[in-house]
């Protein structure tokens, strides 16, 4: 008798080794606070009007994937930059949120300009002299930042079964160019911002771009409960009178959620730090929808192109690099920032940017690059204002897969060029970019490493 309770026992434990293995299934809570400013309140860092009026309500809009190890965060705001100690706010209370390690949190803006900015290191000097809230609303960062994860937590309650994961990619026609136009000496002869008048800088080509627009999708057998959307430009059609806004590109996001009723849109901007309208944009009123209609075509035909393929917990995979960006040699020395930042009469942008420049002249912790990885797509997570030149970079390294990049995390070193544009002038990699020529090898090591 119990020979044959051995020999049952034996073939049960046989049939159990013998099954194939179930994989686990991925989920995703999705979440989405409004933080739009009350009027009054800085946009654009204090550099230009103050707001007015709200033209539109900005969000902050993002998924938690819940796989097989701790969750992941992706969050995208509708803020023209997060940096330095803002990032760390925000990425510190969507993971307590979620339950996961800062690590495994990547906060990105659209960089709109008619928005605010968060940076809490910089607010810690400017406030220490009398100019507390000259750079954001302190106050209502802290809310924005306190809603979002309120809502993040909510979101918890109700994952959703992913799947399928669905891929896409189009052009967007007559959007994007590049800034920087050179001249037949190979330096910048003209800067050709988010919009542009002179018929002669228009006129030049489109020069370096990304003119794809990549579709990322997650399913529930057939049904769609989220599309995510990367593409590289400036967002601006114009701005700086103070009405708050999302401009085209939130535009583009609305227009895709009214064709797609019930599925929720998250746009991220890719490196464009050197591409933006400006071939395409006189700067007139009526250019803000004509470009939201031409980039939210790209988004449908992206969408209409999308192939789906099975996905599970175990596809998806969070790796992470810290990096120290080398120092723009003016930052090296403080005497100026100091000076303007103690000049009660100095104009406040002016005394805002020195706080900025002096928090990541002084700044000693690493900025964390991540990739994330969904199947056979790379989605690669960077800071600052990249140029396009990384993004195109990112591509060639993976050509068998589908490479998307989000830029604008932390905010706090600006404008990040090339090693060659450093040598051709131009805005770009002026004041404004707080960073050294060989800030390219040190990003492209890290790039290659994510990727690998």
């Amino acid at each position: 008798m119990l020979r044959g309770v051995g020999c049952s026992l034996a073939f049960l434990v046989t049939l159990v080794l013998a099954a194939p293995c179930v994989a686990k299934p991925l989920a995703i809570c999705l979440f989405q606070s409004d933080v739009t400013p009350p009027l009054g309140s800085p946009l654009c860092g204090g550099s230009v009007e103050p707001a007015k009026e709200v033209v539109d309500r900005l969000s902050a809009r993002g998924l938690v994937l819940l796989t097989n190890d701790k969750p992941i965060v992706l969050c995208a705001v509708d803020w023209v930059g997060i940096g330095g100690g803002g990032n760390t706010a925000w990425r510190e209370a969507l993971a307590e949120a979620a339950g996961t390690t800062v690590d495994r949190v990547a906060v990105h803006t659209l960089h709109q300009h008619d928005a605010p900015t968060c940076d809490f290191d910089a607010e810690a000097l400017l406030a220490s002299r009398g100019h507390s809230g000259d750079l954001f609303h302190v106050e209502f960062a802290r809310q924005a930042i306190s809603s979002a994860a309120a809502a993040l937590k909510k979101s918890l309650g109700s994952p959703q079964t992913v799947t399928h994961l669905g891929v896409g990619a189009a052009e967007v026609r007559e959007v994007a160019s590049n800034r920087r136009v050179l001249g037949p000496d190979g330096k910048v002869a003209h800067v050709r911002y988010s919009s542009c008048t002179d018929p002669i800088v228009r006129a030049a080509p489109e020069g370096t771009i990304d003119p794809l627009v990549r579709s990322l999708s997650f399913w529930n057998g057939d049904k769609p409960l989220l599309v995510m959307t990367y593409y590289a430009t400036h967002p601006q059609s114009y701005y700086g009178k103070g009405g708050v806004s999302y401009d085209f590109v939130g535009m583009a996001r609305a227009l895709r959620e009214t064709a797609l009723p019930g599925v929720p849109h998250i746009h991220f901007n890719g490196a464009s730090g050197n591409v933006a309208a400006g071939k395409y944009n006189d700067g007139s009123v009526g250019m803000r929808p004509e470009l939201a209609a031409r980039l939210a075509a790209g988004m449908d035909e992206a969408w209409r192109g999308t192939k789906k393929v099975p996905i599970a917990a175990e596809d998806v995979a969070w790796k992470t690099v810290d990096v120290k960006l080398p120092l723009s040699p003016p930052l090296h020395d403080e005497t100026n920032l100091l000076a303007t930042l103690d000049n009660s009469a100095a104009l406040a942008r002016e005394r805002n940017r020195a706080a900025v420049d002096l928090t990541w002249a002084r700044r000693v912790r690493p900025i964390a690059l991540a990739r994330l990885r969904l199947g056979n797509v790379d989605v690669l997570h960077m800071p600052g204002e990249l140029f396009i030149e990384y993004q195109l970079a990112a591509a060639r390294l993976k050509p068998q897969s589908t490479v998307c990049m989000a830029a604008y995390g932390d905010y706090a070193p600006g404008y990040i060029g090339t090693e060659i544009a450093y040598s051709q002038g131009g805005y770009e990699t002026s004041y404004v970019s707080r960073v050294s020529p060989q800030v390219e090898q040190v990003l492209l090591v890290a790039i290659d490493e994510l990727l690998k």
